[in-house]
């Protein structure tokens, strides 16, 4: 059995909806893709469902019983609402002992007896989305509302069953948005608006006891050491992003400046502006432990105030924390919560 730190051992989903959907889920024997809250046990959604995304229209006849997930975290969706897919992407970005699940769903899954040889077929997205593996599972739907999936991928996969892809912007898709398209696509969107409902409420019992997050302005920034020259900034349409909103931090005045009307997730900012980004009282960004100093002994990039106090935000390259806010979710969000807000708490009681 696999083991997670005692902090983030995945938080109970305190809504009663929620509860009731995990105490309706199968038997420990139950293979992948059976029906543990689906058409079998009750559909709470009326169907056909048609969801537009920025591909078109996709409509989805009947209530899903074998269901397909691609790209990044989608899986997470129907596994909260106590349904088992029967494929979705291996993980390897943050998958702590490379068995391609990342803890909070591998917690989620053993909740509904399926891990073992009950774990649904994984698929090798390395090279892109992997069609053949993808038919080979049978999918009634495939979901993808959080994704980079191009109109080729969209057409390729809507031969194999319904899929539903990103509203507007590839990567663009808040982990809210996330919960309520696919809830809706497998027939359980009241249930997905339930569980949205509890992480934000302990989102906000969280920041209540950190009293110093709330307000600050933030730039979510990739530095790369072994090439200085240019700094990638997120931009406000990016999922890490909108969750720094949800977690009471505003966008510094330079980031929106700087994304003006893209439709990119990120930007680039050449490092001799750097000082650009003195207006973010926070700034996070990947690295190792060495990563503050070097960030500070670079004559360019210790222009930026938040580098100077060290109001710097440094996510591990390989840490789980990172995957689980880098692409949050409605499992990831409550299994990193409390680390993630510590690290915002530490670096806001910097700022002067």
């Amino acid at each position: 059995m696999r083991s997670a730190p005692a902090r983030r051992a995945l938080r109970p989903l305190v809504a009663a909806a929620a509860a009731s959907l995990l105490l309706a889920a199968c038997s420990s024997g139950a293979p992948a893709g059976t029906p543990t809250d689906g058409s079998s046990s009750g559909a709470s959604g009326d169907f056909p469902v048609t969801i537009t995304s920025t591909f078109g229209d996709t409509t989805i006849e009947s209530q899903p019983e074998r269901v397909a997930t691609v790209n990044w975290g989608n899986h997470d969706v129907p596994i909260a609402l106590g349904v088992v897919p029967v494929g979705f992407a291996a993980q390897t970005y943050g998958d702590d002992d490379g068995d391609g699940v990342l803890p909070w769903t591998y917690e989620a899954l053993e909740g509904l007896g399926a891990t073992g040889d009950d774990l649904p077929t994984l698929f090798d997205e390395t090279d892109g989305i992997p069609m053949e593996a993808v038919n080979n599972v049978e999918p009634d739907v495939i979901l993808g509302a959080y994704s980079g999936m191009t109109r080729e991928d969209f057409d390729t996969l809507s031969q194999i069953a319904p899929t539903v892809s990103y509203p507007k912007y590839a990567w663009g898709t808040s982990w809210k948005d996330m919960a309520l398209i696919d809830g809706e696509a497998i027939g359980k969107k009241a249930q997905a608006q339930r569980l949205v409902d509890d992480v934000l409420a302990q989102i906000d019992a969280a920041l209540a006891e950190r009293p110093d997050v709330a307000g600050k302005t933030v730039a979510y920034a990739w530095f790369d050491p072994s090439n200085p020259s240019t700094i990638g900034v997120y931009t406000p349409l990016d999922a890490r992003v909108q969750l720094l909103a949800d977690l009471g931090l505003e966008n510094a005045p330079s980031v929106v400046d700087l994304a003006g009307d893209t439709d990119q997730f990120f930007v680039n900012l050449a490092s001799e502006q750097a000082d650009t980004l003195a207006d973010a009282d926070i700034l996070v960004t990947y690295g190792d432990d060495s990563m503050l100093a070097t960030l500070q002994a670079d004559p360019l990039f210790s222009k930026i105030p938040a580098v100077a106090r060290g109001s710097v935000v440094v996510l591990g390259n390989t840490d789980p924390i990172s995957a689980a806010t880098s692409g949050p979710t409605v499992l990831s969000l409550p299994w990193a919560l409390d680390d993630y807000l510590d690290l915002f708490q530490a670096a806001a009681e910097k700022v002067g």
